[in-house]
């Protein structure tokens, strides 16, 4: 029979299976952040309702930017023309490149974890799904990573822009943030990925609850079922 760690008897006992709030789901949460980890991130879990259209299944993919940001670092890259590299650098960008960067790419010399693209370089990048697609890298005008305002598009990566994308099984994964954050920095963030999903449904008029249910956990801790203040 598989021993179990005395860490993990002790979240054993602190498991709650109903729903509740999300100020007490953060207030339990930080009580079992007790891994080696200097920062475990706080991790939402939703599963959305895929059944949707007439048409056939609905799936979300869109941007929103967390008002205290994820606490996670991201390595910006600029793909643009060559007369634009030195302005893309200005704004902060990583990388920045042009028919170098594409080289880099067709190579699989991945380095950044985040990719923006100027509408004049997106023919050329096409060809190039195939590698980037996988990985979530391959730039959208929906999400803004399509852009000749190169500033706020590298301003916004930097400073706290999540992508919300469901699976094939309707489940969406999102960092709201750190164990160091203050409860209500972690509040906040949770409340602008909530905003952003009863946008999304209003916008495309859906019919019914589009969140089946919500989790929210950290690295290696207990996850806890949340009561949502309204249904979306």
């Amino acid at each position: 029979m598989k021993k179990r760690s005395k860490r993990y008897k002790d979240l054993e006992k602190k498991k709650n299976k109903g729903k509740i709030s999300i100020e007490k789901a953060i207030e339990l949460i930080k009580q079992t952040c007790n891994t080696k980890l200097k920062n475990d991130s706080i991790d939402l879990s939703i599963r959305i309702n895929t059944k949707q259209s007439k048409g056939g299944e609905y799936n979300l993919r869109t941007v929103t930017k967390l008002p205290n940001g994820s606490g996670k670092k991201f390595s910006i890259a600029v793909l643009c023309e060559p007369e634009k590299i030195e302005e893309a650098k200005s704004y902060g960008a990583n990388i920045v490149g042009s028919d170098d960067l594409l080289e880099k790419i067709s190579s699989k010399k991945i380095n950044f974890n985040k990719l923006i693209c100027t509408p004049g370089m997106m023919g050329k990048l096409g060809k190039f799904g195939k590698i980037l697609g996988p990985k979530g890298l391959m730039p959208n005008p929906k999400l803004g990573s399509v852009t000749n305002d190169l500033t706020k598009a590298v301003s916004d990566a930097k400073s706290g822009q999540v992508e919300i994308r469901n699976d094939k099984d309707g489940n969406i994964g999102v960092s709201i943030g750190k164990k160091s954050f203050n409860d209500d920095q972690l509040i906040k963030n949770f409340k602008a990925i909530l905003d952003t999903l009863e946008k999304e449904k209003s916008s495309n008029t859906l019919k019914g609850d589009l969140i089946k249910s919500a989790f929210i956990t950290s690295t290696m801790g207990v996850s806890y079922k949340l009561k949502l203040e309204k249904n979306i």
